[in-house]
């Protein structure tokens, strides 16, 4: 059997199936990802282009969990895939420290050693986008700032209020600790929010400052400016598919399909697609066919 059932019926059921099949190509590939809306749509958008260019059929667990939850589903087999970003493994999973000014090649090589030596699960090619960090700031501040120098500056001088997910405060080598020791921010007050609660925060003026992420649409729907990281303080966030080495033997046309994908996504092109989920309230799933529709990569 390829493996690990998701449940216990399902592993009953699935021992049956494999023992039953005479190949693994006859169970689906299953994809899962993160609970938040970029991750909603990746799935949909590897699943959709293998199914349309291949034999193979899929089975989505879009929204499984965060990385603590999906690696170890990885490493047991209980996913095939899904996408991650370069910094995440790197600093997250393999634990490693990140080097300012380090190349998104140089990242992604490293996390495909430490994954294929540690996880059995490798990194493909990336899919052209990075969701990394910035700081934001509500337009309505008067904030003058381009960099996060600039904003560091400015706290010296303004009453300046920080919030963040309280991982982010926890964070070795790219949370709160470092980056204030990297900038010399002079933050008067920190906040801790959920995720989603902190975009709120900044727009409605509780905090001054978030740790927002580049492709989410709420910077765009809250009116949020933005900064460029000038010293690379955060590691490279390139989106990837990763995937476990045994599913790769066991689908041997799998590499080649997906390196179909490898490029094909802006930064741009991944905001306008949250945004159809966040503001115009449409399915994940739609939202990823007329992608891959509109580029060309599938037929209508």
């Amino acid at each position: 059997m390829k493996k690990a059932a998701l449940g216990i019926l399902m592993a009953g059921t699935a021992v049956i199936a494999g023992c039953g099949s005479g190949g693994g190509e006859s169970e689906p590939l299953v994809i899962g990802g993160k609970p938040w809306t970029e991750q909603y749509i990746l799935p949909h958008i590897l699943g959709q282009y293998i199914e349309a260019n291949s034999e193979y059929t899929v089975e989505y667990e879009d929204g499984l969990g965060e990385v603590a939850i999906l690696t170890p589903a990885l490493e047991d087999g209980d996913i095939d895939m899904y996408v991650e970003y370069t910094g995440t493994g790197l600093k997250d999973v393999l634990k490693e420290e990140s080097v300012p000014g380090q190349t998104s090649e140089e990242v992604l090589e490293i996390v495909r050693a430490g994954y294929e030596d540690t996880l059995g699960a490798t990194w493909l090619e990336p899919l052209g986008f990075e969701n990394g960090y910035t700081l934001a700031f509500s337009k309505d501040s008067g904030y003058n700032a381009e960099t996060y120098s600039d904003l560091a500056e400015l706290s010296k001088s303004e009453t300046m209020r920080f919030g963040a997910p309280h991982p982010f405060y926890e964070r070795q080598g790219d949370g709160f600790d470092d980056l204030v020791a990297t900038y010399p921010f002079e933050f008067s007050a920190t906040e801790s929010f959920d995720p989603a609660i902190m975009y709120e925060a900044v727009q409605s003026g509780e905090v001054d400052v978030i740790p927002a992420f580049t492709t989410d649409s709420r910077i765009e729907l809250f009116d949020l400016a933005t900064t460029e990281d000038d010293l690379s303080f955060f590691p490279k966030y390139d989106a990837v598919p990763v995937v476990r080495m045994e599913t790769l033997e066991e689908y041997p046309e799998l590499e080649e399909v997906l390196s179909g994908l490898a490029g094909q996504i802006s930064e741009e092109e991944m905001l306008a697609m949250n945004s159809r989920i966040d503001v115009d309230q449409e399915v994940a799933s739609d939202v990823a066919r007329e992608f891959l529709i509109e580029k060309g990569l599938i037929e209508e």
